[in-house]
């Protein structure tokens, strides 16, 4: 039985010509199996390690044929449809719904082609299929190993320690520090201090007081019966795409030299431009444009313009990209969305808008498919329209080498032509952050330029 993702453009099969490993043929055996196939969990995008089952669209027992869906898989990027590619019938679940955390290759579920081979994988499991020897005599070993080193730590006395703080009156403070601390409740026993000789002086107390977001004048509230009273809280799961999300931009962060350029430009002629544009669309029955269509195809024509953004680092070579993909940020309930915009540079404002609303929509549905969110070159992300930020600094999404922090408009008064004359003027503020490996300053300053041009004549753009 071969699997794959015919609408997201990765399929999966025993030959492993699409993607990595998906599933593996088993013969007939020793261990009583049948012929049957152990189907893995599948790789969906090129950075996925690890995906959840959100559900089984089939039981065991149910025969399968071409073109049903047999699960939902949630990857690092949307919840994908897992289609069977031929019949046969679906003998065991290994993950079952809800599932999480599988790593890619690991094996999800059993199929055979005989309806009567179903029985005979009521109590499979992978490791019984192995016609070797158990592998419990491998984890036997490690225990008495373990035992000496474990020993200590769940010993009453280790355990007693932490039970018994250090009297107050053995702790070193200053009377005005202690003072400060029996005032306000605070148990000096909690306070490393940074006196002399780890004294704690009055500046640890006021440090501690304001840790908590509590004024120095204000007493630490206590429960009746004269203990501190416990913080309240609740445990939020993290989502798949949230894990991923904060594994990639950690690596991001970690291992990628970001630099920050912004500039300040000038957006007067660029609202005008939008609303001559809108009018023209509404009399004809066409959708608004917004703002950030235009920031995105300016960014797209500046990267056509200044070749060296539109790039990728790698350990042998930096690969320029002759296609202009635009991933565009999209804030959803379940997580940070980037879904792509295709030869953005090649694309009409109309297009583009379409397409980024339509986009956006499949995000907040969580129903993008790989082709919706893979294959970007250079990312957008605008804090200034929807929530007001006036500049703010972004994470490059790997393997790019550049994203565009768009903050929002407001007016200014600037110096006009004549002597001691003003006038009023809407400024937006912009940062770029690059990957020093492959876009030099004076580069990121280029683009930058030619990014400010495109908005500060924004006509230029449709020629």
């Amino acid at each position: 039985m071969r699997l794959g993702i015919p609408t997201g453009g990765v399929a999966y099969s025993r030959e492993l010509t699409c993607s990595q490993v998906q599933s593996r043929r088993g013969f007939a055996s020793d261990a009583g199996f049948p012929p049957h196939q152990e189907i893995g969990m599948p790789s969906l995008s090129p950075t996925m390690t690890e995906g959840n089952i959100a559900r089984w669209l089939k039981k065991e027992g149910d025969k399968v044929n071409p073109g049903e869906v047999l699960c939902e898989v949630e990857t690092d990027k949307a919840t994908v449809e897992m289609e069977c590619m031929e019949e046969g019938y679906l003998a065991k679940i290994i993950k079952g719904d809800g599932s999480k955390e599988i790593k890619v290759g690991e094996i999800i579920a059993i199929t055979v082609e005989e309806e009567e081979d179903i029985a005979k994988f009521k109590d499979y499991s992978p490791s019984t299929s192995d016609s070797g020897a158990p592998a419990a005599k491998e984890p036997a070993a490690p225990p008495p190993k373990q035992e000496p080193v474990q020993q200590p730590v769940s010993s009453p006395e280790a355990k007693s320690k932490p039970s018994s703080p250090p009297s107050e009156d053995r702790l070193f403070a200053s009377p005005l520090a202690r003072k400060m601390a029996e005032d306000h409740k605070v148990p000096l026993s909690s306070i490393k201090g940074t006196g002399p000789d780890g004294r704690i002086v009055k500046a640890d107390i006021e440090d501690y007081l304001a840790s908590r977001g509590k004024d120095v004048s204000a007493p630490t509230p206590k429960t009746k019966d004269g203990k501190l009273e416990a913080l309240d809280y609740v445990d939020i799961p993290h989502s798949q795409i949230r894990k991923v999300t904060a594994s990639r931009l950690l690596i991001s962060k970690q291992t990628i030299p970001h630099y920050y350029l912004t500039v300040d430009t000038c957006v007067d002629k660029l609202l005008d431009l939008r609303s001559q544009l809108n009018s023209l669309l509404e009399a004809s029955g066409g959708k608004r444009i917004s703002v950030n269509d235009l920031v995105i195809k300016a960014a797209a024509l500046a990267l056509r313009k200044v070749p060296q953004c539109n790039s990728s680092w790698t350990d042998d070579y930096i690969r320029q990209y002759n296609n202009v993909n635009i991933n565009v940020a999209v804030q959803t309930e379940n997580g940070l969305y980037v879904p792509v915009i295709r030869n953005a540079d090649k694309k009409g404002l109309s297009s583009i808008s379409s397409e980024v609303k339509q986009l956006a929509q499949k995000a907040k549905e969580n129903s993008l498919k790989p082709e919706d969110y893979e294959g970007g070159t250079f990312t957008v992300s605008n804090l200034g329209g929807p929530f007001g930020i006036k500049q703010f600094c972004a994470i490059i999404n790997p393997p790019q080498s550049g994203i565009l922090a768009v903050g929002s408009a407001e007016k200014r008064v600037i110096p006009s032509s004549g002597p001691e004359q003003f006038q009023f003027a809407s400024f937006m503020s912009v940062t770029l952050s690059c990957d020093h490996r492959v876009i030099d300053g004076a580069i990121g300053a280029e683009w930058l330029k030619a990014f400010k041009g495109y908005i500060e004549n924004p006509e230029s753009m449709l020629l």
